[in-house]
């Protein structure tokens, strides 16, 4: 019989790897991706939380979103060769409890 953790860990697609409430920093863990394919993981991470992208830039090897989740803006940010993702305050200090509110999402996973 499988372990049911285990199940519903293979079965979510987002989940925290780590929130550093000091820094305002949640860093995601997300399937694999690369700078091609990461818009659209993006896009589909933003659609699962109701948060709408308002700039979109990339350089050479990460991609720096700015978007509003709730009527607060934070940063989506993704560096494909470490494959990590993750969703930044403006400044530390700004959005604590919208990112505690993240960060208890995705540590429940989905």
């Amino acid at each position: 019989m499988a372990d049911t953790n285990m199940v519903n860990e293979q079965q979510t697609e987002f989940g925290l790897s780590q929130y550093d409430a000091e820094e305002g920093r949640i860093i995601i863990r997300t399937p694999n991706f690369d700078f091609d394919t990461f818009p659209e993981l993006g896009d589909k991470l933003l659609k699962l939380l109701s948060a709408q992208a308002i700039e979109k830039q990339w350089d050479a090897d990460i991609h720096s979103w700015l978007i509003d989740f709730e009527d607060c803006q934070l940063f989506l940010r993704a560096e494909h060769y470490s494959e990590c993702v993750w969703l930044e305050a403006l400044s530390s200090g700004d959005s604590k409890q919208e990112l505690d509110f993240l960060a208890s999402l995705f540590e429940r996973g989905f």
